[in-house]
């Protein structure tokens, strides 16, 4: 069984913003470990935030500085989130037989539904 070389985009930036990526031919690997346990972290994070943020929002005396922390927390949970995404997003294509993530258009991809079947 040969093992594929993966480029993964990793839920941590560099000190400057831009994006790590963890390039390996081992998805069992300690850095693997390290992103998957960090992604469930962030995932844990993002539904304890929407708990408080449930909670802060149906306060009728909420201050403006609690709202304004709450938005800020929410900004960078969501942020993980998409990072988490585009991450998991980008190995589904890699690891696709073809190359390319169902639901692309053309005519292999199966039965694809007219706009108004989503009401």
């Amino acid at each position: 069984m040969s093992q594929t070389h993966v480029v993964r985009l990793l839920p941590w930036s560099r000190p400057d913003g831009k994006p790590c990526y963890l390039s390996t031919d081992q998805s069992n690997g300690y850095m693997w470990q390290l992103a998957d346990n960090m992604e469930a972290i962030q995932l844990g994070m993002g539904t304890a935030l929407i708990e408080h943020a449930e909670e802060v929002l149906s306060a009728p005396k909420a201050s403006l500085e609690e709202v304004r922390y709450l938005a800020n927390r929410l900004v960078e949970s969501l942020s993980d989130v998409l990072r988490i995404a585009e991450s998991r997003g980008e190995r589904l294509q890699a690891s696709a037989p073809d190359g390319k993530s169902g639901g692309e258009g053309g005519d292999d991809d199966g039965p694809l539904l007219p706009a108004d079947a989503f009401g």
